[in-house]
């Protein structure tokens, strides 16, 4: 860890350590649930269409729609004193009262309905025991599976009084997300979104993390169109159409972009565990541009 980064971690607050998980939270069998709950594989992920129909649109609004009011409530349960298992409640119980499956719960082995990543996890942190400090940054990402369609975004929360450069390092990540978007119109290649967020992030003096992609995503969680973000050309040349839907989520770093994973085979951490922070939203593709689905 840089002298840098341990100015910025709260007082106090030692590296991240896998805590205890907590039962399984039930799901009423009156709502529907994803084709791979509890299976060794999601039939449904890389198997397309890119662009979508009318009806899949409407269907995939909704999903969006449910899942930002979970990730709304989820933040503003992000209070210190507050485990990130009852970050996971939170979001199991909107997801349920909307009538929406948690999209996470029992795809290919996760234990739980949202992930919680904190300070120097980047992405797929498991609910658990672990208390949240004043001073931390937690990340919760959360999708909806409802009428045969997800709808997936995740946001970074401040915990108290966080660090001006920690701070920063959020609204950049959030900044570079709403760059990428901008950028996001029907006949360009999808790797113009990543060459303008990594352009953004170094000139901040941080990382876009190569390895972690956002996605297509509808009826399959994942739908096999891939959108990196960093400057991938001449790779990644997919054409945006109109009616496709899809994820933009940067996931930026204070320090050095290179990640560890833990043992449980999600949790992915920073190898400097620098902090890290990550915005996503799903947007729908119209001749006039992306618009925002998850949306409250």
């Amino acid at each position: 860890m840089t002298v840098e980064q341990e100015w910025i971690r709260p007082e106090g607050r030692e590296l991240l350590v896998p805590g205890t998980l907590s039962p399984r939270r039930a799901v009423p069998t009156k709502i529907e649930r994803p084709e791979y709950v509890d299976k060794d594989e999601a039939v449904s992920d890389d198997c397309g269409p890119y662009v979508q129909t009318p009806d899949v649109i409407a269907r995939v609004r909704e999903a969006s729609r449910i899942a930002a009011l979970a990730l709304q409530a989820a933040g503003e349960a992000a209070k210190p004193g507050v485990t990130t298992d009852h970050i996971d409640e939170v979001v199991h119980g909107v997801l349920l009262e909307n009538g929406a499956y948690p999209s996470t719960l029992g795809y290919l082995g996760f234990a739980k309905s949202c992930c919680t990543s904190l300070n120097e996890v980047i992405c797929h942190g498991i609910p658990d025991s672990t208390v949240m400090q004043d001073g931390d940054i937690l990340n919760v990402d959360v999708t909806a599976f409802i009428h045969g369609v997800h709808g997936d975004c995740n946001a970074t929360f401040l915990v108290g009084d966080v660090h001006p450069r920690a701070q920063e390092l959020v609204t950049v990540a959030h900044d570079a997300m709403m760059r990428g978007i901008k950028v996001a119109r029907p006949g360009r290649e999808v790797n113009v979104i990543g060459r303008v967020i990594e352009k953004f992030t170094a000139r901040h003096g941080m990382e876009s993390v190569r390895d972690y992609t956002g996605h297509g995503v509808a009826e399959g969680f994942h739908n096999g169109l891939i959108i990196p973000h960093y400057d991938s050309a001449p790779a990644f040349d997919d054409v945006i159409e109109e009616n496709m839907t899809f994820t933009i989520e940067p996931m930026v770093t204070l320090g050095s972009q290179e990640w560890e994973s833990w043992d449980d085979g999600w949790t992915i951490v920073t190898k400097d565990r620098s902090f890290s922070a990550q915005f996503e939203h799903t947007m729908l593709i119209t001749a006039e541009g992306p618009e925002l689905l998850t949306v409250v």
